[in-house]
Order: C-alpha cells, then sequence, then structure tokens
C-alpha cells in the first residue's frame, strides 16, 4: 500500500505495519506518527500540481481529508490557496502538524482532529475537498475489488456523503488515488450524488489517478453520466473494431 518514492522524505524510519489490517488500528497510527516525521503517500505534489492549479483557484476554502504528516497542505498554501483545514483521525498527528504549521507562520490553515466518516461542518461550506491516498484506508480487507463487502461500501458511502455534503454548489472533490477508474466510478457515481465524474493520470511508468468530481444539480449530473455512458460505448466499439482489423490482417498476411 504505501508508495512513496522518496525515501529521504522521513527524518525517521516509519513504522511499518505487521499487516494490512493495522491500517485500520488507531493505536497504529499514533505509533507511526510519534517515529515519524514526513511521508508522502503515492506522490508528492510536484507530480500532480499541474493539476491542481487547473482546477482549484487561490482564494478557495479547501478541506484536506486525512492529512497525517503529510505536506501536501504546506505545498497548496504555497501555490496561494491558504484558506485550508486539514483533519486527521490521530490526535499525534493533529499535534505534530499544528505545531510545524506554526513555526512555519501558516496561521490560516487549521487543523483539527476529526473523523472522515462523520465530518464537523456544516452543510456547502468548502469550495474543495481533497484526499490523497487516504479513501485507500476504507478498501484495507475489502474482499473482490469488482464486489467490496457490504462493510467497506458502507464506509466508503459514509465518507462520499460527507464531502457531498460539505462541498458548496459547483464545488469539486479531488480524490489521487492508485484505485482504477472502473473500480471507483460505481461509487462515486452513486445515483445518491449529484457531482459529474472526470479523471487524468500522472506518473511515469506505473500511473495515479487524479479523479475531479464537480457538485452539479441532479438533471446535470444524470445527462452527464449519461454522456460518459455513451462515450465509453463508442470507444469500446472502436477498439474492438480495429482488434478485428488488425487480426484480419495478420491472418491473411499468413495466408499469402
Amino acid at each position: 500500500m504505501e508508495t512513496d518514492q522518496n525515501p529521504k522524505s522521513a527524518e525517521k524510519k516509519a513504522v511499518l505495519p505487521s499487516s494490512t489490517s493495522a491500517y485500520l488500528d488507531p493505536h497504529y497510527w499514533n505509533e507511526r506518527f510519534s517515529n515519524e516525521e514526513h511521508y508522502e503517500w503515492l506522490k508528492d505534489y510536484t507530480h500532480f500540481r499541474h493539476l491542481v492549479r487547473a482546477h482549484v483557484k487561490p482564494g478557495s476554502s479547501v478541506l484536506e481529508l486525512g492529512c497525517g504528516n503529510s505536506h501536501l497542505s504546506d505545498e497548496l498554501y504555497n501555490d496561494g490557496i491558504t484558506d485550508i483545514t486539514c483533519i486527521d483521525l490521530s490526535a499525534v498527528a493533529i499535534g505534530k502538524m499544528q505545531e510545524r504549521l506554526r513555526l512555519k507562520g501558516y496561521k490560516e490553515i487549521k487543523v483539527l482532529e476529526a473523523d472522515m466518516l462523520d465530518l464537523p461542518f456544516s452543510a456547502e461550506c468548502f469550495d474543495v475537498v481533497i484526499e490523497k491516498g487516504t479513501m485507500e484506508v476504507l478498501f484495507v480487507n475489502s474482499g473482490d475489488p469488482w464486489n467490496p463487502r457490504p462493510e467497506t461500501v458502507t464506509k466508503v458511502m459514509a465518507m462520499l456523503e460527507g464531502v457531498h455534503r460539505v462541498l458548496k454548489p459547483d464545488g469539486i472533490f479531488i480524490s489521487i488515488s492508485f484505485g482504477q477508474p472502473h473500480l471507483r466510478r460505481p461509487l462515486f457515481n452513486a445515483p445518491k450524488f449529484t457531482w459529474s465524474f472526470e479523471y487524468s493520470t500522472f506518473g511515469d511508468g506505473f500511473h495515479y489517478f487524479f479523479y475531479i468530481l464537480r457538485k452539479v444539480s441532479a438533471e446535470t449530473a444524470q445527462v452527464l453520466i449519461v454522456f460518459c455512458d455513451i462515450y465509453e460505448s463508442i470507444l469500446t466499439f472502436y477498439r474492438e473494431r480495429d482488434h478485428h482489423i488488425v487480426k484480419n490482417l495478420a491472418r491473411n498476411a499468413k495466408r499469402r
């Protein structure tokens, strides 16, 4: 699960889990954050900065889910996005982050101990909600990725419902993940959500996904979903057609 590719990012050795199940244990995270100063899940900001800048304007109010000891909020702040609220379940991570930001003078960034499955914010209060690798924890021990266990789906839906609720109209949810679109889309596009769905990729060799879900009216969301289904059907048709053409050409070449 840990895919950070910058081993110099941690000043102290990370506390590695004995199994993936440890990621579900709050005590594991408190112990880890007590011994680790900095860790970037997936990739650091430099790899997807161009995507953030294309969708997030300075002056936007931003909520970061599961900040841990990442420096994502610092990088956003340095890019002029200063109205930031960070949350994490770990009191240790929150305390250390508050101290780090205080020493840097980043007074505008608010850091709170909170659960992303039960967001303590009023409706429609953020322009942007962002998470990087945090959602992956919900899929630990989820079973078949095509058909996750009901308890996994319940947790994912609780997170997404909270995100959808706190987003302002036309607000966006950014999910940075290694979860592939064909596995994420059924969850993101549940009928209860009125947001559009799109994504970009970044990374060399192994691609990560940068999902952008923009909150729109229910009517607009339905039109976009239908359009995406039609578009994917068209792409599938042309891929299959081209595949058959190549096979036929190869067969004819052998006969000659």
